[in-house]
C-alpha cells in the first residue's frame, strides 16, 4: 500500500519525490515504492461564481443584490481541470491507503489541499506534513513526524471563513457600486480600509499649512552647537530669533554641564515577512509583491531560507541545536563573518529569540543549513538573502553599546548644546554594512566651567513640512498596526489597489487618484474602518485555534453583507468617471475612458455592456534605440512591422535586425517553429521561416 502525497506546486513535489526516493516520473505525478507524489497548481478548486447558482447573475443588476447562497459550493477551475482529473484518478487506486497533505504549511495551503480532497469525497485517513523549509533534512524529519489531519481542521475552517467572507462582501459590494455608479469600482474587507488609510494621509497633506521657523547654530570655541530651549530647536518668531543672535554675538559661552549616558541597543529580532518587506522597500525600493516573489524562490528553488509567509520573529527552543549547522551552510559565502562564530560553536548571544510562546504556525525567517552558492543568485535574490543572513548573524554578536555625551553651554542666558556619540562596543552593528564611528568633535576633553568665545553665528529660516506620502513600507506598517490582512495577503492587497487605479505609485510613494477619492466617499463607512476589518481578522485567528465558532462568523458576515448592500442602494451620492474623454465609442456611441496599463494607455468604452477597447499609445518593443537606448515603439505600416524611437525618430524595419536576436527571442523562435514545422534546426533557418510566415 502507498501514500498519496499532495504538494502545492510541481517544483516542491519534485523535491519531495527525490528525497522520498520516488523515481517513476509521469505527467501528473511521481511514483515510488511507498509514495505517489502529485501536486496542485496553486488552487485547483474555487468558490462557485453567482452565475453557477443562477444564470441571471451573468448580468450585473443592482436589484439582484445581495447574492447570498444558502450553502456556498465549490467548483473545479477550468484552466487546471486536467491536473484535478489526474489526482482524481490517483485517488481511486486501490493501493492508496491515505493522503499526506504537503501543501504550504499555512491557512491558504490548507485550503488548497482540503478543497481538493473534499471535491474527491475523500474518505481515507489524512496526515499532515508541517515543515518550515524544503531542505532534504527538513523533508526527511517532517515525514518522520507526520501529524494527524484532524489537528488542522480548525485551520481549514478558518480558511473557508476567510474565502467566503471575501466572496460575500467583496463581490456584492463591488457589484453594487459598479452597477449603481456605472463604473468599475472595486471594494473589499481589506483593500477598502487600506485605501482609507492612504487617503487619510493625503487629507493631512492637503490641509497642511506650512509655518516659518528659524534655527540658530554657533561655533563656540571648538564646539559646533545649536540653540535649544526645553528640547525645542525651532523659533517661530523672526524678531525673537534676531534678538537672540544680536544678544550672543561675540559673547562668551560657559560650559555649565557635561551629561554622559551609557546606552545599549539590543539585537534586532529576525525577520517576519512584513518586516522583511518593509526593510527591502526602504533599502532597495522593492515592492511588497516583489519581495515575496523573490523570497518564495529562495525558499522553494534554492532552499536557502525558511518558510516566508510567517508573522513571527522568534524561534522555537529546539532550534538552538541547529544554529551551528546553519552557520556551516553560510561558511563559504560569508567566510569572514562566520568563521569566528563557528569557532565559538555557534553560541547565540541573543537568547531571547528562543521563545515557544511567541511562535504561532511558523518561526521567523532565517537561513537553512543548505550551502549557499551566491553566484547562482540574481542580484535581487542576493540582496534579499543578504538581508536575511546578516539579520540572522547579528544574533551571535554582542549588543551595541555607546555613550551619549551632551554639553550644555550658557551664553548670556541662552542655552546652546553640543552632542557626541562614542562607540564602546560595536557588537552586532559590525554586520550592518555601515560605518560606525565616534563623531569628530571630542567632548571628552571639555570640562564644566570652561569658557569659550562665540564665533560664526548662523540664523536659518525654514518652513515646517507636511507629512510625507506613504511608501510601501509605511502602508505595510499601517496594515500591520490595524491588523489588516495577513503577511501572506498584504502584498496582493497593495497590488490590487494599484490595478484598480484608486492609487498610483510615483517615486516609491503612494498618491491618491480622483477615482480613489470618489470611491472612499461612496463606500460604506463601516467597510472603510480599519478597526472592523481587524476584528474580523482576529476572529479568523481564533477560529484557526479552535477558540471561536465558524458558523457564528459566517452568519455575521451574511448579515453584514445585507446591511452594506442596503446602504449602497439607499445612497444619494454622485459619481463622475475621472477618466472620461471627449471621444465616443465607434460601436455604441458612449464616451470612451482612458486607462493606464503596464503596456501603455488604452481607450475603453464607458458602457458596462460594451467591451470595446483600443490601444492609445503605440506598443513598446524590447528593441532598443541604437542612439538613446530607450525601448522603441512598434508600428504596422504598408511595408509591414517596423520600430521607431519617438525621441530620436530613428526607424528600423523588423527584419533589419534578424541577425541580431536576443537570447530570449531566440528561445521563443526555436520553441515556436521547431515544434510545428520542419524548417530545420539552425537559428538562421528559423528566422527565415518566421519572416516567410509573416509575409
Amino acid at each position: 500500500m502507498k501514500s498519496l502525497v499532495l504538494a502545492e506546486k510541481p517544483s516542491v513535489a519534485r523535491e519531495i519525490a527525490r528525497v522520498l526516493g520516488c523515481k517513476q516520473s509521469n505527467k501528473s505525478y511521481i511514483e515510488g515504492n511507498q509514495y505517489i507524489v502529485t501536486w496542485a497548481l496553486g488552487h485547483l478548486i474555487e468558490l462557485k461564481m453567482p452565475e453557477h447558482y443562477d444564470k441571471k447573475y451573468q448580468n450585473w443588476n443592482l436589484e439582484d443584490l445581495p447574492i447570498i447562497p444558502d450553502q456556498m459550493g465549490t467548483k473545479v477551475m477550468k484552466q487546471t481541470s486536467q491536473q484535478f482529473k489526474a489526482i482524481e484518478q490517483l485517488s481511486k487506486r486501490k493501493d492508496i491507503k491515505d493522503c499526506i497533505i504537503a501543501t504550504d504549511a499555512g491557512r491558504e495551503g490548507e485550503l488548497v489541499a482540503r478543497w481538493i480532497l473534499e471535491k474527491l469525497h475523500w474518505k481515507k485517513p489524512i496526515k499532515r506534513l508541517w515543515i518550515s523549509s524544503h531542505t532534504d533534512r527538513s523533508i526527511k524529519e517532517g515525514f518522520q513526524k507526520l501529524r494527524p489531519g484532524k489537528e488542522f481542521e480548525a485551520l481549514y475552517q478558518s480558511a473557508v471563513c476567510r474565502a467566503e467572507a471575501d466572496w460575500l462582501i467583496g463581490l456584492n459590494v463591488t457589484r453594487a457600486l459598479t452597477t449603481k455608479y456605472q463604473d468599475p469600482l472595486s471594494a473589499g474587507r481589506v483593500q477598502t480600509p487600506t485605501l482609507a488609510l492612504i487617503l487619510e494621509r493625503e487629507k493631512g497633506i492637503q490641509s497642511f499649512i506650512p509655518k516659518e521657523y528659524w534655527t540658530i547654530d554657533a561655533q563656540i570655541g571648538p564646539l559646533k552647537t545649536s540653540w535649544e530651549k526645553n528640547g525645542e530647536k525651532r523659533i517661530f518668531s523672526s524678531d525673537s530669533a534676531q534678538k537672540i543672535v544680536e544678544k550672543i554675538k561675540e559673547g562668551k559661552g560657559k560650559v555649565v554641564s557635561i551629561q554622559r549616558k551609557k546606552k545599549t541597543e539590543q539585537h534586532p529580532l529576525p525577520y517576519d515577512l512584513t518586516e522583511l518587506q518593509r526593510d527591502a522597500n526602504h533599502r532597495y525600493g522593492f515592492s511588497a509583491k516583489k519581495t515575496l516573489n523573490v523570497l518564495q524562490k529562495l525558499y522553494e528553488q534554492y532552499k536557502l531560507v525558511t518558510y516566508p509567509r510567517t508573522d513571527s520573529r522568534y524561534l522555537t527552543t529546539d532550534m538552538e541545536a541547529t544554529m551551528l549547522d546553519r552557520l556551516h551552510g553560510l561558511a563559504s559565502s560569508y567566510k569572514d563573518e562566520v568563521k569566528p562564530l563557528i569557532a565559538k560553536k555557534g553560541k547565540v548571544v541573543a537568547k531571547k529569540i528562543f521563545n515557544n510562546e511567541k511562535v504561532t504556525d511558523h518561526h521567523a525567517i532565517i537561513p537553512t543549513e543548505e550551502r549557499a552558492h551566491i553566484s547562482d543568485l540574481s542580484p535581487d535574490e542576493r540582496k534579499l538573502y543578504d538581508l536575511i543572513v546578516r539579520r540572522f548573524l547579528m544574533l551571535f554578536h554582542q549588543a551595541y553599546e555607546y555613550e551619549g555625551i551632551k554639553a550644555i553651554i550658557d551664553v548670556d542666558g541662552e542655552t546652546f548644546t553640543a552632542h557626541e556619540t562614542a562607540v564602546i562596543q560595536l557588537g552586532f552593528r559590525a554586520l550592518t554594512n555601515k560605518e560606525e564611528s565616534s563623531t569628530t568633535q571630542s567632548l571628552s576633553k571639555i570640562a564644566e566651567g570652561q569658557t569659550y568665545t562665540v564665533q560664526n553665528v548662523q540664523l536659518e529660516s525654514r518652513l515646517t513640512e507636511p507629512p510625507a506620502r506613504y511608501s510601501e513600507a509605511d502602508v505595510l506598517t499601517q496594515m500591520e498596526k490595524y491588523g489588516l490582512g495577513t503577511p501572506a495577503t498584504r502584498a496582493e492587497i497593495i497590488e490590487r489597489l494599484l490595478q484598480t487605479e484608486v492609487v498610483e505609485r510615483n517615486n516609491g510613494r503612494f498618491h491618491t487618484t480622483a477615482k480613489g477619492r470618489q470611491l472612499i466617499e461612496l463606500v460604506n463607512d463601516e467597510l472603510k474602518s480599519p478597526e472592523l476589518t481587524a476584528r474580523w481578522e482576529q476572529e479568523l485567528e481564533k477560529i484557526s485555534r479552535g477558540k471561536s465558532d465558524p458558523k457564528v462568523f459566517r452568519n455575521n458576515i451574511r448579515q453584514q453583507t445585507k446591511q452594506l448592500i442596503a446602504e449602497i442602494k439607499m445612497s444619494n451620492q454622485k459619481y463622475r468617471a475621472h477618466n472620461l474623454t471627449g471621444s465616443k465609442c465607434p460601436e455604441c456611441g458612449s464616451f470612451l475612458k482612458e486607462r493606464n496599463t503596464k503596456e501603455g494607455k488604452i481607450l475603453v468604452c464607458s458602457s458596462l455592456e460594451c467591451h470595446y477597447r483600443k490601444r492609445k499609445d503605440p506598443k513598446l518593443s524590447n528593441r532598443r534605440c541604437p542612439t538613446c537606448h530607450k525601448k522603441m515603439e512598434m508600428h504596422e505600416g504598408k511595408a509591414g512591422l517596423y520600430f521607431q524611437c519617438r525621441r530620436c525618430n530613428i526607424v528600423e524595419k523588423a527584419e533589419d535586425k534578424k541577425k541580431s536576436v536576443s537570447k530570449k527571442e531566440e528561445r521563443k523562435l526555436v520553441q515556436k517553429y521547431s515544434q510545428k514545422d520542419d524548417f530545420g534546426t539552425s537559428l538562421g533557418d528559423l528566422l527565415k521561416a518566421a519572416i516567410e510566415k509573416k509575409d
